[in-house]
């Protein structure tokens, strides 16, 4: 019997990279067959040796080259992010999420996929962080439409329409998972915040824990955060590979919020020198940190989804990663 295809678009970005290692730890490979997909050549890292076929989701006719039948699902990690574009610029987003999904949906319904799972941006809820109540999957869009992520959260809640169409449709089961920032150890150490290369926060105070150099604290020290770790993330993708529903739409989180305080002790406490732990330093004066904890009541019913990774041990096991460093490009 020939083997079902799992097909992953965006396979070797960082969350791509993470969640092709996952599959390959977790999935049955006696009945299941990767095929990583990405606009590079070939697969960037050594972790990999399957399937992988060059694609670039805005060509239509590259989508001849994925298989015709036998697929089961299709993952779609592929996109444009404002962190990494150093200029703004909106047509990339309508390229990329609007005319590169509706090519993914036109093959899905050609060769009858069975589902597929998309990445939507918390950006879409931003008009709630307000109220200070955790942010419910089923509330109605409220995204901010001005800034750097305005026309990239309208693109990506176009895609997220377009998904539900071919639900309707053409019946393909369609979950949405709904990401803030994900937690992962990758080299990449930088993003752009309005053209400007910046150093991502929290990598910045990692670096100065292991360096046992002051960490200033900004900002009202308890307002705190819901911290997902990428595997944690690729634990709940993967069980929708394979629940039996029609349909869904998950927020990617722990339900536990994390302060400012208590994330930057835990770094001193994972990261720092014994001899020589950082010191924070207050400073109430500077930004706080966006305040924030996601519902994910339906994604542990519907999915069976547990958080595996507290707040210290994502810290212990990103640690881990940063000495194997197995995400190193060719």
């Amino acid at each position: 019997m020939e083997k079902k295809k799992i097909i992953v678009l965006g396979s070797a970005g960082n969350l791509g990279m993470y969640f092709i290692d996952y599959l390959l730890e977790n999935l049955d490979m006696e009945k299941y067959e990767i095929i990583a997909t990405g606009t590079k050549a070939e697969y960037p890292y050594e972790f990999y040796k399957g399937t992988y076929i060059q694609l670039d989701i805005t060509n239509k006719e590259d989508f001849e080259k994925l298989p015709t039948n036998d697929v089961h699902a299709l993952i779609d990690f592929a996109g444009v992010l404002p962190a990494y574009l150093a200029k703004d610029d909106p047509y990339k987003y309508i390229d990329v999420n609007v005319t590169g999904t509706m090519n993914v949906l036109e093959y899905c319904r050609k060769v009858k996929v069975d589902r597929i799972i998309y990445t939507q941006t918390w950006a879409d809820l931003n008009g709630y962080l307000k109220d200070k109540k955790p942010l419910k999957p089923e509330w109605l869009r409220k995204p901010i439409y001005k800034g750097d992520h305005a026309v990239y959260a309208a693109t990506k809640c176009a895609a997220v329409d377009l998904i539900e169409c071919y639900h309707q449709m053409y019946g393909i089961k369609n979950f949405i998972f709904r990401l803030p920032n994900i937690y992962e150890y990758s080299p990449d150490m930088f993003y752009y915040v309005d053209g400007e290369k910046k150093y991502v926060s929290y990598r910045y105070i990692i670096q100065r824990a292991i360096e046992g150099k002051d960490i200033e604290m900004w900002g009202n020290p308890d307002l705190g955060k819901d911290i997902i770790y990428v595997k944690d993330l690729c634990q709940m993708i993967f069980k929708s590979l394979f629940v039996n529903r029609d349909t869904g739409i998950y927020n990617a989180g722990t339900g536990v919020k994390t302060t400012m305080k208590e994330q930057i002790e835990g770094i001193i406490k994972v990261f720092s020198p014994k001899d020589k732990p950082s010191k924070i330093i207050p400073c109430p004066e500077k930004k706080d940190c966006d305040d924030f904890v996601m519902d994910i009541t339906n994604a542990k019913e519907e999915l069976g989804y547990e958080p595996k990774y507290d707040y210290i041990s994502y810290l212990e096991d990103y640690k881990k990663e940063m000495k194997l460093n197995r995400f190193v490009r060719k």
